[in-house]
């Protein structure tokens, strides 16, 4: 049976350095207004296979998300999961507008151990570098700087993301999307992004993330092309509870420079 979620969609980054979640900034890239982040909307997402695996769906579960069309803030997003062979078809729509399509799913066996080895640590700089095809060349390492969390950092993203769900909440677990959002940190802590849009993520969780603990993420660029004019990156992340236990491997997709800045400085 199909799974329903309604969410009032909410734009937690007004006042962020990517101005495309500033209305007049996203007016000009032809859209209604601010986008509410793709982080959220992936958060969105995974209301319905949380309530259908609880814990275990964070401790080995695997979800993924691509965003077509934005969510706006105030507006209603509705999330239907719908099963199929092995999981939950995903996707969101606002208004009548398809906005987002997913898949999540539990595999049969848990995650392969992940050797820390292989997953440099690295800080982020004093002074960010401008985005660039040098600065976000594939094969760069990134790091993150810690995110504590704390008692208000679990509860702020809860309330921000309007997530019903009790396990949260009751059990002291932190949301997939404070996880999610790590790796958007693994860009803006490392350059000096202009607009930017994420555009979809592939998660792999290895274990919940829990009241107490510091979140650090690490990630490796593994593409850097052009697609309709649009520069994209793509970024292998692993985030890590207090720089030691693997929380998720993350594959984060993004437009660092959409056409419309290309065209601009043509």
């Amino acid at each position: 049976m199909t799974m329903t979620y309604r969410v009032e969609a909410y734009n937690l980054s007004h006042a962020a350095e990517n101005r495309i979640h500033d209305d007049a900034t996203a007016q000009r890239f032809g859209f209604t207004g601010g986008l509410v982040p793709g982080v959220e909307v992936f958060a969105y997402c995974c209301h319905s296979p949380g309530e259908k695996w609880g814990r275990d769906f964070l401790r080995r579960g695997e979800i993924s998300a691509s965003f077509q069309k934005p969510v706006y803030d105030g507006r209603i997003a509705t999330v239907t999961a719908t099963p199929e062979a092995d999981g939950l078809a995903l996707a969101v729509e606002s208004e009548g507008v398809a906005c987002a399509t997913g898949f999540a799913r539990m595999p049969e066996t848990p995650p392969e151990e992940v050797c820390l080895a292989d997953w440099p640590a690295a800080s982020p700089p004093e002074t960010r570098p401008k985005a660039s095809d040098e600065s976000l060349a594939p094969g760069l390492w990134f790091g993150t700087r810690v995110l504590e969390l704390t008692p208000q950092v679990l509860a702020d993203y809860l309330r921000d993301v309007r997530e019903t769900a009790p396990l949260y909440a009751e059990q002291g677990i932190a949301h997939p999307g404070l996880i999610l959002r790590m790796c958007n940190w693994l860009l803006t802590q490392n350059v000096v992004l202009g607009p930017w849009i994420h555009i979809g993520s592939k998660l792999h969780f290895h274990s919940e993330a829990r009241l107490g603990e510091s979140l650090t993420a690490r990630g490796r660029i593994t593409a850097n092309f052009d697609r309709k004019g649009h520069r994209i990156v793509t970024i292998d992340a692993l985030v890590l509870a207090d720089a030691a236990r693997p929380i998720a491997q993350v594959t984060h997709d993004a437009i660092w420079r959409p056409r419309q800045v290309a065209e601009a400085d043509t």
